[in-house]
């Protein structure tokens, strides 16, 4: 049986509290994870000063250059895991088989997560600005255009309180170890093969292990965890759904990523021509298997909206759930007894507004849940609302799911309310304008862009450097007279 250790500060521990990683189809135990508890996390983070100091042995660019060794592993090597080993062809089969992502879905957030780690330069200083890395290792420097800056790491180590539902989250804290912070990882309970995968790749790449703690754990005591990372670490992220965005907003340790209410918004001047963008508008929705909080949840328009929304439900509707294993799934399975349950309920309820249509129901043989003995499954719904302040016009679930809204242009930046993705069409200067200025779009994309395709040379959901450090002011010399 492959058994999973805690990892503390590089040590592996053996815990008393074990508990199953098993197939979310035939229920065989897959693994046995070792559970860590919150006095453990409270009695290791007196020590996350370690961490920082062994990272700083090396330069950034040494940390930088491991990552890329790292990326190579990563993605090809055989490694071990817990007491036993694990190939790429393994990774991707156990990740399917406890998160209900297919496979070929698996081993594309693989590639994603390696190309990261492998251009982690290129990353960095576009995260930083250019900022030459010794002013951060440093903590002062002079710029090029001869001026002294200082930045602060807020934190010797970071914490993340990482979710289960996409693998493609972890590209956001490979970047901390080469920052020269250590890194505190409490993984998602159905998905603990990304973190320990990284860790392995990382320090048979050269990075020490003293960096890393790794703390798995389910159902309360993984609640129990995540408050004591949150609590412990200076500077913590986590995942969650609306409900944890809003208890932590205004939190300055603490950076809550939620739903992304990601969306397509086709302008006045070229929404006449919607079926030229067709295509992009189903790839956004639909890719990963719409478990992305970067898929597109909602298409907004002045008119065309029933056309674009019957368009688009004749190619999704017809989708069905197939095999984990085969390259054609799209749809991933829900494995938490009763969510998939609950989201059609909700969406059913949804549809008994006069303003709301499903449109996906008939292009579908059959039910929107399909409930099997172990998981179930969501079809692709596509919704059409004409009230733009109907609730479902600006609602989020994970699987293919969109709203195509009809809302006035001038109404639109405001009806839209938060956006962490907005991909716009619209050669409207006046209306580009608008959107630029717009604060409740996050990531902006003005022309033909999916919402799932992220230029990694860009931040996404905010910049970690940002979060990580502070910026203040630093003198060693008698400013010029004046």
């Amino acid at each position: 049986m492959l058994e999973i250790p805690v990892i503390r500060w590089g040590k592996e521990y053996q815990s008393m509290s074990k508990t199953d990683v098993v197939h979310f189809e035939t229920g065989e135990t897959l693994a046995q994870v070792n559970e860590a508890n919150g006095g453990l996390i409270k009695m290791d983070m007196r020590k996350a000063k370690k961490a920082r100091e062994v990272l700083r042995q090396f330069s950034i660019q040494e940390l930088v250059d491991k990552c890329a060794a790292a990326a190579e592993l990563f993605e090809h090597a055989t490694l071990p895991l817990g007491n036993g080993e694990q190939t790429p062809e393994d990774f991707c089969m156990l990740q399917s088989a406890t998160t209900g992502l297919p496979e070929h879905m698996c081993k594309f957030n693989m590639t994603k997560n390696a190309f990261v780690m492998k251009n982690m330069g290129s990353i960095l200083d576009a995260l930083t600005r250019g900022l030459p890395y010794e002013i951060l290792s440093n903590g002062y420097g002079m710029e090029d255009r001869g001026v002294m800056v200082s930045y602060q790491a807020n934190c010797d180590a970071s914490g993340w309180v990482l979710p289960s539902n996409s693998p493609g989250v972890h590209t956001l804290w490979l970047p901390v170890i080469p920052l020269q912070i250590g890194l505190v990882l409490k993984p998602g309970k159905s998905e603990p093969w990304t973190p320990y995968r990284v860790y392995e790749a990382m320090a048979q790449a050269g990075i020490p292990r003293e960096a890393f703690c790794l703390y798995p754990g389910a159902g309360d005591s993984g609640a129990e965890l995540g408050g004591a990372v949150l609590e412990c670490c200076e500077r913590s992220v986590i995942f969650g759904g609306q409900a944890t965005v809003e208890k932590y907003e205004g939190n300055p340790r603490i950076s809550a990523h939620g739903p992304g209410f990601s969306k397509i918004i086709l302008g006045d001047d070229v929404v006449d021509d919607w079926e030229k963008y067709l295509d992009l508008m189903v790839d956004s929705v639909y890719l990963n298997s719409g478990r992305s909080c970067i898929s597109a949840s909602g298409v907004w328009a002045s008119r065309h909206t029933k056309e674009i929304a019957d368009a688009m439900a004749q190619r999704l509707g017809p989708i069905a759930p197939l095999p984990m294993n085969d390259p054609h799934a799209g749809l991933a399975a829900f494995t938490m007894a009763g969510a998939a349950k609950a989201m059609n309920g909700q969406i059913d309820d949804g549809c008994d507004s006069g303003a709301v249509t499903e449109v996906t129901a008939k292009y579908r043989d059959g039910d929107r849940l399909v409930e099997r003995e172990r998981c179930d499954f969501l079809r692709p719904t596509v919704l059409h609302v004409s009230d733009p302040d109907d609730p479902m016009a600006n609602t989020e679930f994970m699987f293919p799911f969109c709203s195509v809204v009809e809302c006035p242009q001038d109404q639109m930046i405001k009806k839209i309310g938060y956006t962490l993705v907005g991909t716009c069409l619209t050669n409207d200067e006046a209306f580009k304008r608008q959107l630029l200025d717009a604060t409740n779009i996050d990531r902006l994309n003005i022309g033909e862009v999916k919402t799932l395709q992220l230029n990694w040379l860009q931040p996404h959901e905010g910049n970690i450097i940002d979060f990580l450090y502070r910026a203040r002011a630093f003198q060693n010399s008698p400013p010029p007279a004046h």
